[in-house]
């Protein structure tokens, strides 16, 4: 059985974070994703990107950053920013579904990457936008990354405990989620076309993006005084208990979000009186008394250490250690399960990642991307250009 994307054709100019993540999820899940890079610019700088390199590796395709949002993909050297080069690009997305790109709001229609400007080449292609704060607006010309979205969305003023100054969430988070929405509606736009033989445009920026995860929390604000702000012990905003622990030796993370773990972990931990205390019955009230319930849980689980507790815990009530993402990583569990895949650079030096954590019951291998303009020769004899055209084009210095 084919992978779900065989077959759909994603032109990406693209590069850092958010646009090449979401391209990557469509090359995971089968699609052919060339990634269009300028020689004379340097291509994607992410390729120069440090501090970590795939060991014994000499190419521009051994940044291991790179490999984390690029692995799949081909690599095209193309500037189209030239008239000369643009000609060719049109005939590429002539045989394409979609073109993706993640650059500053103001800069697709100045390249001719707008629906506007490529449909004479292709009628049903997607032309997919991920942007900082859209293409429209005061702040289309703005540069903008990530952690400026989490300051300016609220993720700083919930984040970490109460009384310290504000903080980031550890993760791109937006930038991964922006490239994720922009890999759905690209998805969704493709759809659309099979179907009715018009393409169109897709806009995700990381600023809605960053505002839409707010989710739950910004139904609450949007209906309410409510303003969400940070919770000690990285607890639930409502939800009790649910937050970090002391125990023995260091620190477990309970999630009673359902009534039934309620009752469950005061058994569990030899407290079955605490059921009974109108203090803490029900989730009103046990979110009232938080304070005090947190002390009668640190006395109780500090009599056994965090892997005791996990031991007598897990699969009763939801809980969780408290790891470093080495930890993760290293769990021979995770090791034993094939989420940890191998790839192998051009020149044949191999690194380790994470494969996708989206199954679809179709073995796709993990292939690294390729070294710039590896795959140029190919691509365009495969959309019609002979290796005498070629040969002009570089010699033009247009690949």
């Amino acid at each position: 059985m084919d992978a779900p994307l065989t077959g759909v054709t994603v032109l990406a100019v693209e590069q850092y974070g958010a646009g090449p993540f979401g391209t990557q999820h469509l090359a995971d899940l089968g699609a052919t994703v060339i990634k269009v890079e300028n020689r004379r610019t340097g291509g994607d700088y992410a390729r120069g990107l440090g501090p970590h390199f795939v060991e014994g590796a000499e190419g521009d395709d051994a940044s291991l950053f790179f490999q984390s949002v690029n692995r799949g993909k081909q690599s095209l050297s193309l500037d189209i920013g030239d008239p000369r080069g643009y000609e060719v690009f049109g005939r590429l997305v002539a045989g394409a579904d979609a073109v993706a790109n993640n650059l500053r709001g103001d800069v697709p229609e100045k390249l001719g990457l707008t629906y506007g400007a490529l449909k004479r080449f292709n009628p049903a292609i997607v032309a997919a936008h991920c942007s900082a704060y859209g293409r429209t607006g005061a702040r289309r010309d703005w540069p903008g990354y990530d952690f400026l979205m989490q300051a300016e969305a609220g993720y700083f003023h919930m984040t970490g405990e109460p009384g310290t100054p504000p903080t980031r969430m550890g993760l791109s988070i937006v930038d991964f989620m922006a490239g994720t929405y922009l890999a759905l509606g690209l998805v969704a736009g493709v759809l659309a076309a099979r179907r009715t033989g018009a393409g169109r445009d897709i806009d995700v920026n990381l600023y809605d993006t960053a505002l839409f995860n707010l989710s739950y929390l910004s139904a609450w604000a949007l209906n309410s005084e409510y303003d969400p702000s940070r919770v000690a012990r990285s607890a639930h905003a409502s939800l009790v208990p649910c937050q970090l622990y002391k125990t023995g030796d260091g620190w477990i993370y309970i999630m009673c979000n359902k009534e039934k773990f309620w009752t469950r972990l005061c058994h569990e931990v030899g407290r079955p009186d605490l059921t009974g205390d109108p203090r803490f019955a029900g989730f009103e009230a046990r979110l009232r008394n938080r304070d005090t319930l947190t002390g009668l849980l640190d006395e109780t689980l500090s009599t056994a250490t965090t892997g005791e507790w996990l031991s007598r815990l897990r699969g009763k009530v939801p809980v969780a250690p408290i790891r470093t993402p080495r930890e993760a990583l290293c769990d021979p569990d995770l090791q034993d399960s094939g989420k940890v895949a191998v790839a192998r650079l051009a020149d044949g030096a191999e690194f380790r990642l994470l494969a996708s954590p989206i199954a679809t019951g179709t073995p796709h291998g993990t292939t690294a991307c390729s070294p710039m303009g590896h795959d140029t020769d190919g691509i365009l004899r495969a959309a019609g250009y002979s290796d005498t055209q070629i040969q002009t084009l570089r010699d033009d210095g247009l690949i």
